[in-house]
């Protein structure tokens, strides 16, 4: 072999395991199905605070959800209002910890 087949011999496998690297999930990344849960559970408390809490709480909060921690945010009346999206987004099945970012606007 010639140095020059040598080494497209090695820079196949190389090239290759590279690109491998380059696709998969890093640290604090979701897997595809693991995004797929993380938007289940968002639906759920998203419904959940429709039904519950009203559209008027419905309408102020964001849910985000990873890895099965759900972050609420935005602006509610007052602070019942608060503790009631917290506990609902806790009732949801599947929810490991809740983020409770709200702010009670004045």
């Amino acid at each position: 072999m010639t140095k020059r087949t040598r080494f497209a011999a090695c820079l196949l496998p190389l090239m290759l395991l590279t690109a491998t690297a380059a696709c998969s999930v890093t640290s604090g990344q979701e897997t595809p199905g693991q995004y797929v849960d993380s938007a289940a559970i968002s639906n759920k408390v998203r419904a959940k605070l429709a039904a519950d809490a009203g559209m008027d709480v419905f309408s102020q909060v964001k849910v985000t959800t990873v890895e099965d921690v759900v972050q609420l945010s935005g602006f509610v009346r007052n602070s019942n209002d608060k503790v009631q999206a917290g506990q609902i987004a806790w009732s949801v099945d599947g929810v490991r910890n809740v983020k409770n970012d709200i702010v009670v606007q004045p």
